[in-house]
């Protein structure tokens, strides 16, 4: 009994944190705080504006080149910044940051990337030379900027929603009791 035969078969010494249904970065990736339309909303962001940069990126030449340099700084910007707010909201770091916090930077951020975004395509689109790479530059540049811009308005509707439901319960009752003539 002194050499540890009698616990082998039964016990594992550390069975490490990959034990469960999901291992590795799968164990540490969640979508779930996120509503689906709000979750697609995301992804639609990441996607569209990672192939605006890249379809930007593809143009060799232009002619008035100040356009393109706004549209790609501000591509290649909505991108990370949308990667970034996605990784917030799905790993772990959620839950060491205030989620108030992140709530209000990702209501701030889409805002001012869906308007900038939005100036940028406008800009890009009165500049370019109308070579295929920038029509589809310009495509997936309004598409995204209108994503982010949705994306915007869901959360307004959302944080509306919730204040009518945090209304105190004794304005609800006046609100009711109260003569409509008054």
């Amino acid at each position: 009994m002194e050499n540890g035969a009698v616990y082998g078969p039964t016990t594992e010494e550390n069975p490490g944190p990959a034990r469960g249904g999901r291992s590795g970065l799968a164990a540490y990736f969640s979508l779930g705080r996120l509503r689906l339309h709000r979750r697609l909303f995301k992804v639609l962001q990441l996607l569209l504006s990672l192939l605006a940069f890249v379809c930007e990126e593809v143009v060799s030449q232009c002619t008035l080149c100040g356009g393109l340099y706004f549209f790609e700084f501000v591509s290649c910007s909505a991108f990370l910044l949308s990667l970034l707010i996605l990784i917030v909201y799905c790993t772990p770091v959620y839950d060491r940051v205030d989620a108030v916090k992140v709530k209000s930077s990702d209501f701030y951020i889409t805002l001012g990337t869906g308007c900038v975004f939005l100036l940028a395509s406008i800009i890009f689109v009165s500049t370019h030379d109308r070579t295929p790479a920038e029509t589809a530059a310009t495509v997936f540049g309004f598409l995204a900027s209108f994503m982010f811009l949705f994306d915007f308005a869901s959360m307004v509707w959302e944080k509306r929603q919730e204040s009518q439901m945090r209304k105190p319960e004794a304005t609800r009752r006046t609100e009711a009791t109260e003569p409509l003539n008054a």
